[in-house]
């Protein structure tokens, strides 16, 4: 596969990670079904860009969670399914391994790690 066409590969399978990301069962083999690819192939893009699908899809989760906490006053229980979490306390764990504060604290404005999601995510846009 030539370099353009894995690039054009990638950018489809991280426009439909940015549509689908709230699925809790999201899994890479509906990824690569859904562009018609291979699970490995699949990994390989993320391979290639330094990165690892789980990787990517919770960073692509929490920046959502965060945006949601920032912007609205939803209950942590609703965004956490919205983002893909069936349960808010495993959502408010990942929250705060990821971002280092709780997405109640963070809502509170405790966003000294906004940095950190940010950063994450503009590597996700490189």
């Amino acid at each position: 596969m030539t370099i353009a066409l894995r690039r054009a590969l990638y950018v489809e399978v991280r426009a439909f990670l940015d549509d689908r990301y709230g699925d809790a069962d999201l899994t890479l083999d509906d990824v690569a079904r859904e562009v018609s690819s291979s699970r490995r192939q699949v990994q390989r893009l993320f391979e290639e860009d330094g990165d690892t699908f789980r990787a990517y899809l919770t960073r692509l989760r929490m920046q959502r969670a965060a945006d949601l906490l920032e912007q609205t006053r939803t209950p942590v229980r609703d965004i956490a399914r919205h983002v893909g979490y069936r349960q808010s306390a495993q959502f408010a764990k990942a929250f705060r391994r990821f971002g280092g504060v709780t997405p109640l604290q963070w809502r509170a404005g405790n966003r000294g790690t906004r940095a950190a999601i940010d950063a994450a995510t503009e590597s996700m846009a490189a």
